[in-house]
């Protein structure tokens, strides 16, 4: 994971999954994952983006753009599909905020 990222609370990073900034261009710099985040297997998060809040990001996923809170995000180039409760059954060890 990239030292610049910021990660809310109650996220769950499986394993393989980078977290990276991109050095140059309109995505310069690093992302930032709300609250609520699981991320898959093997998936990649990178760029000056943001992740919303309830964001369920499938294994394998390539994540390079803005994805609203609520959501659901497959595939390379990622897709995020609207989900109310997205990560509802996923997230471990949640605390209350």
């Amino acid at each position: 994971m990239n030292e610049a990222a910021v990660i809310g609370a109650n996220c769950n990073l499986h394993k393989g999954v980078t977290i990276g900034q991109e050095n140059r261009g309109k995505r310069k710099g690093a992302p930032v994952l709300g609250d609520c985040v699981w991320v898959g297997v093997n998936a990649t998060i990178v760029g000056a983006i943001t992740v919303g809040d309830d964001v369920l990001i499938a294994p394998g996923a390539y994540v390079n753009c803005d994805i609203p809170s609520h959501s659901i995000v497959v595939g390379n180039p990622c897709r995020a599909i609207p989900r109310e409760n997205a990560t509802e059954g996923y997230i471990n060890r949640k605390v209350e905020l």
